[in-house]
């Protein structure tokens, strides 16, 4: 199981990946951080690309999903119902993946992925695989 070093690595391996990051949504603050900064500056993208995963992850639009599916389990932290959020620029797509953890669930991985290079699908995919096997110490 990889830490969020591997991991990051791991996510650079992915086709037109520009950068990428492990937050913490409510905090703001980058776990760890590699390539590219879409604003030349790691820990303000960290900032912004929380404030769009606690935006989302706070929506009731989307809360009734995790009380209808029963997915909290007694004892389990709770999570968010959403799995990621998909936002498209003109150059590029921006990925980001929330990870379950066993203490508050509060953490999401952001790809940055060129547009012309990167396939949203597979990067999807590997994202969601990664997430389900991040180890936070």
């Amino acid at each position: 199981m990889p830490g969020i070093d591997e991991c990051l690595l791991e996510v650079m391996r992915l086709p037109g990946a520009r950068g990428a990051s492990v937050v913490d949504w409510t905090s703001g603050l980058a776990l760890g951080t590699i390539g590219e900064s879409p604003n030349g500056d790691h820990e303000a993208t960290a900032a912004e690309t929380a404030e769009v995963a606690r935006m989302t992850a706070e929506q009731p639009a989307f809360a009734h999903l995790a009380a209808d599916s029963g997915a909290q389990h007694p004892g389990q932290a709770p999570s968010t119902p959403v799995e990621d959020v998909i936002v498209t620029t003109h150059d590029g797509y921006h990925m980001l993946r929330f990870v379950e953890t066993a203490f508050d669930s509060s953490v999401f991985l952001h790809l940055w992925l060129d547009r012309s290079e990167g396939n949203l699908a597979l990067a999807r995919m590997r994202l969601g695989e990664l997430a389900e096997r991040l180890v936070l110490a």
